[in-house]
């Protein structure tokens, strides 16, 4: 069984009408994720890519029973329409806007809290499992499905890396994206759990970048737990004090949050280091 999503997910999309929210959701259907409906407040009765549009996440649970959501809705309103899908019973949100104001965040990370809800993002690409379900962005010709399981903040990292094994012949049983940051749901330590508590997962690979310390969590967490091989690619080595790497959370302050500290952190727990992703191809062939 995948991680997070897998044939039985039923998903909702909020802000289905909108034109991300199109795009995407005719992307998922085309893909084989059960799409079973949508969410525009106003719009309700109408079909939006062939899936039912409702008025509120309460109607469309009544009526098609979604167990995960994900959340096109524009950043200012994107708080409202997460505490809106948690409040109705939904256990997975992935919210891929970017730009959501940090105590927005913070409100619905604080939420789902001790409510057993996963929160992706903000500013996710999302999660797939190739064969099973995709609930974000990722293009589903660059992934194939397999036994390595794959964790990234980047959804463009997630995207080559996934490329690169598929090309290789490697299969992936899921890829998740964690976004940007600087405030995660998810993180690479939520991740690795998961990879290392499923039996569809023999490797898993951690990709990274510089800023934070999600990281390290993770590092702590396979020195003492994990039993399968764990490869790791950390980027942003050249990257100089102060200067952000495209991501919010992509920032070296002071000595934190270094490719070098963390590429440490990981060797030191057992993860094999990759300094490329056709090394990544190289480490898991080994460790099949």
């Amino acid at each position: 069984m995948a991680i997070l999503v897998n044939r039985e997910t039923r998903v909702l999309v909020q802000g289905i009408t909108g034109k991300s929210g199109l795009l995407q959701t005719k992307s998922l259907v085309d893909f084989g994720t059960t799409v079973v409906g949508g969410v525009t407040p106003g719009k309700g009765g109408t079909e939006s890519a062939g899936v039912p549009v409702f008025n509120s996440v309460a109607e469309a649970v009544e009526a098609v029973a979604p167990n995960a959501a994900i959340s096109f809705v524009p950043p200012l309103f994107a708080r409202d329409a997460a505490m809106e899908a948690m409040e109705s019973g939904i256990k997975l949100l992935v919210l891929t806007m970017e730009g959501i104001p940090k105590h927005d965040v913070l409100d619905v990370l604080a939420y789902a809290k001790g409510r057993g809800i996963r929160v992706l993002g903000p500013g996710t690409a999302g999660i797939i499992s190739p064969g099973k379900c995709k609930l974000g962005a990722h293009p589903s010709r660059m992934f194939i499905e397999g036994h390595v399981g794959v964790v990234s903040k980047s959804g463009a990292l997630s995207y080559e890396v996934g490329k690169t094994l598929t090309d290789a012949g490697i299969g992936q049983s899921t890829v998740v994206a964690l976004g940007g940051g600087p405030i995660w749901g998810m993180t690479h330590r939520d991740a690795v759990e998961l990879f290392n508590d499923d039996p569809e997962t023999e490797i898993i690979v951690l990709l990274g970048e510089i800023g934070g310390s999600t990281e390290i969590a993770a590092a702590e967490y396979i020195a003492d737990h994990v039993r399968k091989p764990v490869v790791s690619l950390i980027v942003g080595r050249s990257a100089p004090e102060g200067k952000s790497l495209g991501h919010a959370g992509a920032i070296i302050r002071g000595n934190k949050g270094t490719a070098d500290s963390k590429t440490a952190a990981l060797r030191e727990a057992g993860a094999h280091i990759a300094s490329s992703p056709a090394e990544i191809v190289q480490l898991v062939r080994k460790l099949r």
